[in-house]
């Protein structure tokens, strides 16, 4: 979707266009893309290319559908507690909520008539699948909200399941704003960059694209095709000579006036036509440039059209199947297998394939493909701007409420149907394709996963395979910036959004101290686990709970041998804890992966053979706990060089801060610098260039 936000400055006098400076390479810049990855943080940033979500936990199974499955007197109580509120329902549009003994949401409805909906639940020998009549025997207490069209209860139902998440409910998972290219529309030389979140920066935003790693892409493609400038509005106006980016024709140089602002103009105009649609006119554009320079003899010239061209192919080619008749839709398409659901959702803007995602809602196995599908849709566009068209793998109830309630959310007309023929129904076909290979992929993933768990805890001589295993790392140079983390593993894989990291606070700390240090991250980590759960913790432990995924470890991990287990094993003791196993991973000789060793509380040492998969496993969980901490131990260094400035370095004073800052330009690009690099700026010598380059690169503890 391409929404236009510009309101075009005025541009500055042009200056006349000149030949490519003698530029140093060294100062692209810290916002230049290709001399520095975007300011993410490394321990985060892997996540965002890991598009596809970890299966749900299955909910309980179901029960036979006889009822005589379900307690007769827990039902009786909440056929009685319907009834009641039957009583006082109205019989207008309206949202109901269902809630058990502990006031926890079990589920959540609308209807067009909330008193005619309730009392289908209220009738005793109506027959109820099992999970309705699980549900209604847990129910002590109906809420009701009235709406005042059926349109309105369907959003704010949506609204309502993504917010308390009720255990009867389908429920979207892992979902998050998707990312949109935007060129931007308040400086004289737009910029292009990658956007998440509130559209408020004016420009032209298109998309939505299925992940970062799309964006990021077209975003390079496109620098190679249009040369639009991607630094920021600082780095821009700071420049007195084109950046490396300019060298190696990325840009077209506007900070530096390499090009006048007529010229830099079209090629954003032609960036614009190309995201909007207009792809083949643009081709066909730049292809009768290239040949008039080549008639007239400029090869040079022709030549950078001709990788113009190569640049667009590249991301069409990248883009997969591209419809010839439609020109802005998403595709939804939903696959069951082994009791778990798999919707693929496939964007296709300007009629181009910006790519695909697949999601694994969380949903009882008794639920149909069509009623898995209706739910997802609602969620789904509750946070994002629906397309004008809608296909669907599968005929939904309802169908043209929905289209009606996101027609009122997006402003304009949305056609939601289920194609029959012709290519729509081609691409459905492709995307149930992906969507089967995709639930395929998970399920033998987490066949893989549970194997690894149970020959696990067969190792370790655990009472069950752990659903939840915590990795705890400590990382600082010197004692400074002393940071601890804690990543997360379960049947599923890595739980990334469970991952935590804990900037070290304890005063009088003796730098270095990696046993004072862990008891901190212990204690802080455990404390509030033991404390008793009040406001929104309690309603943060009823998620969990209801998630089936446990706040509690059955297994924590120390990357560290005999002493540091004995350690983590006293702050246990001290915390009453006794029924999390603990285990230590002491390092090889010479630090030689394959040849750990591994130490439990009370028990001899345990060697495993190199090729061992279950050693294989324990060294990619205190593998990645220690990229996760030193990740985020390298970005609280940076950040506290950034603010101390040069001042910290040993030798360096203000004459040779002044001349450093002069030749490289910013402290970013004097922390990437080589020493032969450093050596060459007037006043330093050679043994302060390898004192800077060793104070920016000293490794981590």
């Amino acid at each position: 979707m391409d929404t236009d936000k510009t309101d075009r400055p005025k541009a500055p006098g042009p200056r006349t266009p000149q030949a490519a400076p003698d530029t140093d390479l060294t100062s692209s810049g810290p916002d230049s893309p290709v001399s520095a990855a975007p300011d993410l943080d490394p321990a985060t940033s892997p996540a965002e290319e890991d598009e596809e979500a970890r299966l749900p936990d299955l909910p309980d199974q179901d029960l036979s559908e006889d009822v005589a499955a379900v307690a007769e007197g827990p039902l009786a109580v909440g056929h009685a507690a319907i009834e009641n509120a039957v009583r006082l329902a109205p019989t207008s549009p309206g949202v109901y909520r269902m809630l058990n003994a502990a006031n926890d949401v079990l589920y959540v409805g609308k209807a067009k008539n909330v008193r005619k909906r309730l009392s289908s639940y209220a009738r005793v020998n109506a027959p109820q699948p099992a999970r309705i009549l699980r549900m209604i025997a847990a129910t002590v207490t109906v809420e009701i909200i009235s709406t005042t069209t059926e349109t309105e209860a369907l959003l704010l139902e949506a609204n309502l399941i993504k917010q308390l998440k009720p255990r009867f409910n389908v429920q979207l998972r892992d979902d998050k704003s998707f990312p949109y290219i935007l060129i931007t529309g308040d400086h004289w030389a737009p910029q292009i960059l990658k956007h998440r979140g509130a559209q408020s920066r004016p420009g032209r935003y298109f998309g939505p694209f299925a992940s970062a790693g799309a964006v990021n892409r077209t975003i390079t493609a496109l620098q190679r095709a249009f040369l639009i400038r991607s630094c920021t509005d600082g780095f821009f106006e700071s420049r007195t000579r084109p950046c490396l980016l300019y060298q190696i024709r990325r840009c077209a140089g506007p900070c530096t006036r390499e090009i006048d602002f007529p010229g830099y103009t079209e090629l954003v105009r032609e960036a614009t036509d190309f995201l909007s649609g207009r792809s083949h006119l643009v081709k066909q554009e730049l292809a009768a440039e290239m040949e008039k320079a080549s008639g007239e003899l400029e090869f040079e010239t022709a030549a950078l059209y001709r990788d113009r061209l190569a640049a667009l192919s590249a991301i069409q080619s990248q883009q997969g199947i591209n419809p010839r008749t439609v020109e802005e839709a998403d595709v939804f398409a939903i696959h069951q297998e082994g009791g778990y659901s798999c919707v693929e959702v496939f964007f296709f803007r300007t009629g181009q394939n910006w790519g695909n995602r697949a999601y694994f809602p969380r949903a009882e196995k008794s639920f149909t493909p069509e009623e898995v599908l209706a739910a997802f849709l609602a969620q789904f566009y509750d946070d994002k701007p629906p397309p004008k068209l809608i296909l669907l793998s599968h005929e939904i109830e309802e169908c043209e409420l929905l289209a009606e309630a996101l027609a009122v959310k997006a402003g304009h007309k949305v056609e939601v149907s289920v194609p029959k023929r012709g290519e729509k129904k081609e691409m459905i076909a492709h995307a149930l394709t992906n969507a089967r290979e995709a639930l395929g992929r998970k399920l033998a993933d987490t066949a893989t996963q549970s194997r690894l768990l149970d020959g696990l805890a067969t190792t370790l001589q655990l009472p069950h395979p752990p659903k939840r295993i915590e990795v705890y790392d400590n990382s600082h140079i010197q004692g400074t910036n002393a940071v601890g983390a804690m990543i997360v593993a379960g049947p599923d894989g890595f739980i990334k959004n469970q991952y935590r990291k804990f900037n070290i606070k304890s005063e009088g700390l003796t730098p270095g101290d990696d046993y004072a240090m862990m008891r901190e991250v212990l204690q802080r980590r455990f404390k509030r686990l033991l404390a008793p759960p009040e406001g929104d913790a309690a309603n943060d432990k009823a998620k969990a709970d209801d998630e089936s995924f446990p706040q509690w470890p059955d297994l924590v991990i120390i990357d560290g041998g005999r002493g540091q287990l004995n350690a983590v094993r006293e702050i246990f003791e001290g915390l009453g804890l006794t029924q999390v196993s603990l285990l230590g991973v002491a390092k090889g000789p010479e630090r030689d992966a394959g040849r750990e060793t591994l130490f439990m509380p009370g028990r001899e040492a345990i060697k495993l053979e190199p090729r061992d998969p279950v050693l294989y496993f324990i060294q990619r969980l205190r593998d990645e706990a220690h990229r996760f901490v030193i990740g985020s131990h390298r970005k609280l260094r940076k950040k506290d060089i950034r603010e101390a400035g040069l001042q910290e370095i040993p030798g360096i004073g203000p004459s040779r801060k002044r001349a450093l800052l002069m030749h490289f330009g910013t402290l970013k690009e004097i922390e990437r610098a080589s020493i032969t690099d450093l050596g060459k700026v007037p006043g330093v010598s050679a043994e302060s260039a390898r004192k800077i380059f060793e104070f920016f690169h000293a490794q981590a503890n």
